[in-house]
């Protein structure tokens, strides 16, 4: 009976064969399919007889995150050399982000080559790695608090505010542009702190509410995933109240750092859930904006907790920040991006790196984004293709990277306008130094020499200006 059916692929009887444009490919060489799985954790020395349950139990995760340098350093011995334990050490000192480091992150470390892992660059500083700050570098590079109505609430681009609810997060990343907030006071940097009061929340909500043109809030901090259930909801409560708010992002590293808070605190993801389908009645949206920066820290664990979101219906975009020995590569952006689709993550932005203290040796240039965007495109659908973007210094807002007024590779000076912000001013980004030619770095040692290429610059971009009708 079988004999007369058509072979599979085979051309119907009278038609002329196909010829495939594409040849067939491996499923092996999908990486992006290939997610770490298995009891890797057991890998480090004090968590080989850690199980399954407790070790997907996000208390215990948080119970044994480590958040003094000593810490760390007593669980790495045996696994790294004394002069990588001092390096660490010393490196503390010098930066200007408290510790916190989930087990789950420690345990994704390649601690047999520590100074090239991409997880190890983003969370534990090393001084023989660390460079001197641009000089035109701040603490709050993006002017947030300068924005601020109330505190802890950033109103600047016109129908959307930035609301801090909260100043700590499950684990804190060296590179953080809140650095002047997130985490305890280091030796370097004495943080302004936004604890999770009801009364500045109040104050926050009656600005959120008083201005009819803000419709998109983003309730960030540090991170919504530190807020309790109950604060899930009074917060989403209160912001699908008011008439005028559309659009709600819930920003979270969470899913990142410690995936198993939403396989394991049932009240919070159910909190999260109900604030969604309350949106999605209302026709308001309700969605999670989170930050990967490499495709090691999607994981088969990771997978589960995101398929937990994609039954619910919650909708996950993220945000990446470009860095140096991260993912600054073509090869491992591309992989970045479809392994975020594989687990139905939209990747959204990657920022160019912000002008943060204290991690000069994170940063790369505009060109390397440039060039990375170039790449990336067409490596799968659109709507899972980022745009590569430049937080304008100064508070510009987000701006395409390939949108300056005008680019000096020579002195790594990026110009950018923001109209629909601030109309008329301009907003400079500097690449690092270390990459730029042995003369460009002379002439940033001299004072009036920068002035005199910041000016140039300025000039230039002015030139440039279009009057618009």
């Amino acid at each position: 009976m079988t004999a007369n059916l058509p072979v599979i692929g085979a051309a119907p009887e009278g038609v002329p064969e196909l010829h495939h444009l594409k040849p067939q490919v491996d499923p092996s060489t999908l990486v992006h399919k290939q997610l770490l799985r298995g009891p890797f954790w057991q890998r480090i020395p004090g968590w080989r007889e850690v199980s399954e349950a407790e070790f997907l139990d996000h208390h215990w995760q948080s119970k044994h995150t480590i958040t003094r340098p000593e810490k760390l350093i007593e669980a790495l011995q045996g696994l790294v050399s004394s002069e990588f334990v001092e390096d660490v050490r010393v490196g503390f000192e010098r930066a200007p982000m408290s510790l916190r480091v989930s087990p789950y992150l420690l345990s994704l470390i390649d601690w047999e080559h520590p100074y090239e892992d991409p997880l190890r660059i983003q969370f534990v500083p090393v001084a023989s790695r660390l460079l001197p700050d641009h000089p035109k570098l701040g603490l709050d590079s993006l002017h947030e608090q300068a924005d601020a109505p109330t505190p802890g609430l950033t109103h600047r681009y016109p129908d959307k505010a930035l609301f801090l609810p909260l100043d700590t997060c499950p684990v804190y990343c060296r590179f953080c542009t809140r650095s002047y907030a997130i985490g305890l006071d280091t030796e370097g940097v004495e943080k302004v702190h936004f604890k999770a009061k009801n009364d500045r929340w109040q104050q926050a909500f009656r600005y959120i509410a008083s201005r009819p043109e803000l419709e998109d809030i983003v309730v960030s901090g540090g991170d919504a995933y530190n807020l309790r259930a109950t604060q899930i909801t009074e917060i989403g409560e209160a912001l699908l109240a008011m008439d005028n708010i559309r659009r709600i992002r819930f920003a979270t590293k969470g899913p990142a750092v410690m995936p198993q808070k939403i396989l394991s605190d049932a009240a919070w993801v159910d909190a999260l859930t109900a604030i969604v389908e309350k949106g999605r009645k209302l026709h308001k949206e309700v969605v999670v904006h989170t930050h990967f920066n490499h495709p090691k820290e999607i994981t088969g664990i990771t997978q589960a907790a995101l398929d937990v979101f994609m039954e619910r219906g919650i909708t996950v975009r993220n945000q990446s920040v470009l860095q140096r020995g991260v993912n600054d590569t073509v090869e491992t952006m591309r992989l970045l991006v479809k392994r975020l689709g594989h687990v139905n993550v939209h990747p959204y932005y990657v920022y160019v790196h912000d002008l943060v203290q204290g991690v000069e040796d994170l940063r790369t240039t505009v060109d390397t984004a440039i060039e990375l965007e170039k790449n990336i495109r067409g490596s799968t659908a659109g709507f899972n293709t980022p745009t590569f973007v430049v937080d304008a210094p100064g508070g510009g807002g987000k701006r395409d990277v390939h949108s300056f007024e005008t680019y000096d590779r020579e002195n790594g000076i990026s110009v950018y306008r923001s109209p629909a912000v601030h109309e008329g001013q301009f907003y400079l980004y500097y690449d690092p130094l270390t990459l730029l030619s042995p003369a460009a770095q002379e002439r940033w040692k001299d004072k009036a020499a920068q002035d005199r290429m910041v000016e140039a610059a300025i000039e230039r971009a002015r030139g440039r200006v279009r009057p618009w009708a």
